[in-house]
């Protein structure tokens, strides 16, 4: 998925999921630890929901679209592959973060997180299973309602849905820490990887390993 990158300003204007609204400046995001890998260090923001082994050598974070086909595709065919052979294996310390291309994005984001970092993951494969169930829909009120249906289906009470998608807050908060990453390693499509340091577009497995095993060494 190829698109402009909207600016937080804009999406203050739009990103609205249960009747609020928000204005407010951009602040730098918060870094609370430093992964150390060969030839750079990422920060881990208290917004990333890691995986894998912190003290790995090479350093993966994915950035992807909730509302992106192929960043779904990537989800139920690559990543499978990839945390059975590198992130349950310890080789790789993993960051899953989100791009903001639309209000969509941003709420099922806000979904995704609702339940904390114990559900995250588990919500992010929910949501890329169901993605044309609740993203086609053209109606913002539907979409919202179908993503109150995902987290009733993961256990959330409405009351505890209906509190995540109304936190203005917490969207400004996404959005900001959205573009600083997109600003900081120039993501314009996703997914996209930085992978030791180095971007990359979307690729197959066997391409992934190929990279992942020659910045590992083997």
């Amino acid at each position: 998925m190829n698109k402009l990158l909207l600016p937080a300003v804009a999406l203050s204007g739009v990103l609205i999921a249960g009747g609020w609204w928000y204005n407010s400046q951009s602040s730098a995001p918060e870094v609370v630890a430093t992964a150390t890998v060969t030839d750079s260090a990422i920060d881990i923001h208290p917004l990333d929901m890691p995986l894998g082994n912190p003290e790995a050598s090479v350093v993966v974070i994915e950035y992807s679209s909730l509302t992106c086909p192929h960043c779904a595709t990537f989800n139920a065919s690559v990543f499978p592959q990839l945390k059975e052979n590198f992130i349950e294996t310890d080789q790789i310390f993993y960051l899953k973060r989100e791009v903001y291309f639309d209000r969509y994005g941003l709420w099922a984001a806000m979904v995704a997180r609702c339940g904390g970092e114990d559900r995250y993951h588990g919500m992010l494969d929910l949501i890329y299973q169901t993605q044309r169930d609740w993203a086609g829909s053209n109606d913002p009120a539907d979409v919202a309602n179908r993503l109150r249906r995902l987290g009733r289906q993961a256990g959330m009470s409405d009351d505890q849905v209906n509190s995540c998608l109304e936190d203005a807050d917490k969207a400004l908060e996404l959005t900001e820490f959205y573009q600083a990453n997109a600003e900081t390693h120039g993501i314009r499509s996703t997914p996209s990887f930085i992978i030791d340091g180095e971007l990359f577009s979307n690729m197959p497995y066997a391409e992934f390993e190929r990279v992942l095993n020659d910045k590992l060494g083997g």
